[in-house]
């Protein structure tokens, strides 16, 4: 069974800068397995010590979130495609708070000059 697998650019380094490999199994633990078994550590960058897929990885079996599929026991037929991409953190709160700190500091600046507040600080 053959099961093609994309790689983030991160993990590159486990794989040889192999973009994409094949492994197998039945599902998607026993794929990880197979492939850690060719590409030492490979494993251990995406499912914690208790045995579950790391918060901050994300994994796609054609296009479909394995959480929602079954996490590491998500079935797996041969041909499917499954691509893992590493979490992005910032999103909207990250911009919240960029925002934020800015208006912070218009006004800490503000009322250092003793001028009042521009109206994005109050």
């Amino acid at each position: 069974m053959a099961i093609e697998v994309r790689i983030p650019t991160i993990l590159r380094s486990y794989t040889g800068g192999a973009k994409v490999v094949e492994g197998s199994g039945d599902n998607l633990g026993e794929l990880l397995a197979d492939l850690d078994s060719r590409h030492g550590g490979l494993k251990g960058r995406l499912v914690t010590e208790a045995g579950a897929l790391h918060r901050f990885v994300n994994v796609y079996v054609n296009d479909e979130d394995v959480r929602f599929l079954g996490a590491l026991d998500a079935k797996l037929n041969d041909g499917d495609s499954v691509t893992i991409l590493p979490a992005v953190a910032g999103g909207a709160f990250g911009f919240a708070a960029a925002a934020a700190i800015g208006t912070h500091k218009l006004a800490a600046a503000a009322a250092e000059s003793g001028q009042p507040a521009p109206d994005a600080a109050r």
